[in-house]
């Protein structure tokens, strides 16, 4: 079994006094994705945002290699290897598509590395490549997303936390996605992705977990996962919304 490279435990959290998180606890393997699936308001959100140290959290542990990392501010979290593709793209709009990119490696300076990241990124993406010096706001739904995918590529990170891969968008580059990440993947990053369309999450994940009221109700393989009778009857076929 691979070695845990994060994990969450006994996670509480929310917005001041209202708590969404109750105890949440759950782990992502090296070289693991992980999806992580529920109804509207269940708090899947609130968790990434948590992690990412955009919320605080009131209780509990957030450890990525063994480094504790619950209470950090945004920057750290990201330095120490957690990159947050947020719900709606969040790009800067009036920029490139290659400073879009080039804004996910702020941390790292300039250097030939990270033109070599990039080169990678637009390799990986070759509309971005095509579109390198298009304003990222004058971009397709499918085409933001990769650029905020790449743009997290390039902190390099060892755990990707994707927020709504497919909200929007159009099969077509829903397909399209789910094999960058696929690829993304077996390039050694692991991925925690939260994802509206239950379907989707568990054919690109290897186990996932449901939410269901700010507390982990349900975990196992995603084979396990599609056969649960509870998971088929909240979920499967339903079109879900954060």
């Amino acid at each position: 079994m691979a070695e845990t490279l994060f994990e969450v435990k006994g996670l509480q959290g929310g917005y001041g006094e209202i708590r969404v998180l109750w105890g949440v606890d759950l782990n992502v393997a090296s070289g693991e994705i992980v999806c992580l699936i529920g109804s509207n308001g269940a708090g899947k959100s609130t968790l990434l945002r948590t992690i990412s140290g955009l919320l605080p959290s009131s209780a509990g542990t957030i450890r990525l290699a063994g480094e504790e990392l619950a209470g950090s501010q945004p920057g750290k979290v990201l330095a120490s290897g957690i990159a947050h593709v947020p719900e709606g793209r969040r790009l800067f709009r009036t920029m490139s598509v290659r400073d879009n990119l080039l804004m996910g490696a702020y941390l790292r300076g300039h250097g030939k590395e990270v033109e070599d990241d990039l080169d990678r990124v637009m390799t990986m993406f070759p509309r971005l490549a095509e579109r390198r010096n298009q304003d990222a706001g004058t971009l397709s739904g499918g085409e933001q997303q990769m650029c905020a995918i790449g743009r997290g590529i390039m902190s390099r990170p060892k755990l990707l936390m994707i927020d709504e891969l497919s909200l929007g968008l159009a099969p077509r580059a829903v397909e399209q996605l789910s094999e960058s990440l696929i690829e993304i993947n077996r390039s050694g990053i692991a991925i925690l992705l939260v994802e509206q369309d239950v379907m989707t999450a568990l054919e690109l994940a290897h186990r996932g977990y449901v939410l269901d009221r700010g507390r982990i109700s349900i975990t196992g393989t995603s084979a396990e996962l599609s056969d649960a009778p509870a998971v088929r009857e909240a979920y499967i076929g339903a079109t879900e919304t954060i």
